[in-house]
């Protein structure tokens, strides 16, 4: 592994999974948008990584193998412990339809690679915007708390929602090339 800059940034976002999970359980002030802010900030990592990696002409096969595995971790890992803390069917279905396209498309990944099409399945613009989506709605929900008197948790809930559509959308174009290139 060479320790290029888009690769350090995307270490840096698995390292912040454990301090996210230990601050938001904190009894500390704060310990919710606290840990928004650590979840936000391995969300800019998940930005950077990638722009670096092209713009420094420092892409690697080691960097495309790890981002989308730091990328399902902290999305998973966050998705766990809002379910914990506010276990309710409007939090635990999407997350369950979130986390289950995750595992889906990363065995759909690599069965297309395994038969020399993972071009068919490489990441689309759709997915982009579901990965947004994701990000910004699980940050309001860590937030938690109102910001100006407007409910973070019911934003991050109706973001949410939106972010479970368009995962089963995008699963839905993944699955169609797939078996088209098979």
């Amino acid at each position: 592994m060479s320790y290029t800059i888009p690769n350090i940034l995307t270490l840096l976002r698995i390292a912040l999974i454990p301090l996210l999970i230990v601050v938001y359980f904190s009894s500390i002030p704060y310990a919710m948008p606290i840990a928004a802010i650590i979840f936000g900030v391995a969300g800019l990592t998940d930005l950077l990584d990638g722009y670096l990696a092209r713009k420094l002409n420092q892409t690697s096969a080691f960097g495309a193998f790890l981002d989308p595995v730091a990328d399902k971790l902290i999305v998973t890992c966050a998705l766990v412990i809002v379910v914990y803390r506010h276990p309710s069917m409007h939090v635990l279905i999407p997350a369950l339809i979130i986390i289950g396209r995750e595992i889906t498309v990363s065995a759909l990944r690599e069965w297309m690679a395994e038969l020399g099409n993972q071009g068919k399945v490489s990441v689309s613009y759709l997915g982009k915007i579901k990965t947004t989506a994701q990000i910004v709605a699980i940050l309001f929900l860590l937030w938690y708390q109102p910001i100006l008197g407007i409910s973070t948790y019911q934003t991050g809930l109706w973001l949410l929602d939106i972010a479970a559509v368009l995962t089963v959308v995008s699963m839905i174009g993944y699955l169609r090339a797939a078996f088209r290139a098979e």
